[in-house]
């Protein structure tokens, strides 16, 4: 894929008006504000009180790492196996490639500690399936666009379309979780995203989601949101990256026979959980008296 035709899909997909389902979660920021989280625990005395704007740095931080560490291995995998199919693509094969994604979706969901944010994950997930199908299939234009003016690469291979679809319904027979970091690569595996590029712009949105949040909970104001999207959030996106952008489930190398898993110097080389205080947080979400989100 030319470089022209990939920063147009990545603007196609960090459009905020994309119907991903992701405007109606907080990744734990609401449980996380309700339990006192933004309020300065020391005495006034002590020390001037933290403005909110740390807060959500410290929030963002620590759920970004967590994020990145759990769910960028799965982006990764998923990433690799439909772009392998994609590549040579073989009918003959297909049932083969939805088995891994299933292998990886069913980790992914046993990975993930509480039914919140599995719940969020997974309404997350088929929208974007959804989308794939509904959103980024070819309209019915002619008259107004030559199929001669269209570039190839702007349309959903049918091989593409057919594993989506596939999966989609495999979902709604409930037969596997559709987790979003799985549909994520599918996504962006089938509109030919780089890996690389995938991952770093589903951390960026999973960092612009949590500030959205923020400014609907009312802990920050909509200039301040914008102000940490371009001062704090790329440097907390590029170091997630550089450590997290080569992690992988060992699912799929265990496929290919690969032995995979621990490094020379003893560090496991997979997804992990980095934010126990988050997780439990996330947990008690639903058990607040009263809340504006899902999750």
């Amino acid at each position: 894929m030319d470089s022209d035709h990939e920063s147009y899909i990545l603007l196609l997909l960090s459009d905020s008006n994309l119907p991903t389902g992701s405007f109606v979660a907080s990744a734990g920021l609401e449980s996380y504000v309700t339990h006192g989280f933004f309020t300065e625990l020391t005495s006034p005395s002590m020390s001037p009180p933290a403005d909110k704007m740390d807060y959500t740095v410290n929030f963002l931080r620590d759920n970004l790492s967590t994020y990145a560490h759990s769910a960028l291995p799965f982006v990764l995998d998923t990433h690799i196996v439909v772009e392998e199919a994609l590549r040579e693509y073989d009918e003959g094969r297909a049932d083969d490639v939805v088995s891994r994604l299933i292998e990886l979706d069913d980790l992914y969901d046993s990975m993930t500690l509480n039914h919140v944010a599995r719940r969020a994950s997974k309404s997350q997930g088929v929208a974007l399936l959804t989308l794939f199908s509904k959103g980024f299939a070819r309209p019915q234009l002619s008259q107004h666009f030559p199929s001669s003016t269209i570039s190839e690469q702007s349309r959903p291979e049918t091989p593409a379309s057919t594993l989506a679809d596939r999966l989609k319904l495999l979902v709604r027979r409930e037969e596997t979780h559709g987790h979003l970091p799985i549909c994520w690569g599918v996504l962006t595996a089938a509109l030919g995203l780089s890996t690389e590029r995938s991952q770093y712009l589903h951390l960026f949105l999973q960092a612009r989601s949590v500030l959205s949040a923020s400014v609907r909970l009312n802990t920050i104001g909509p200039y301040a949101a914008q102000q940490l999207l371009l001062h704090a959030v790329r440097p907390l996106v590029d170091s997630e990256m550089s450590r997290c952008k080569h992690l992988t489930t060992g699912v799929r190398r265990a496929q290919e026979g690969i032995a995979d898993g621990i490094a020379e110097d003893g560090i496991i080389n997979g997804p992990a959980m980095t934010w126990p205080l988050g997780e439990i947080l996330a947990a008690r979400h639903d058990l607040q008296h009263s809340r504006i989100f899902n999750s």
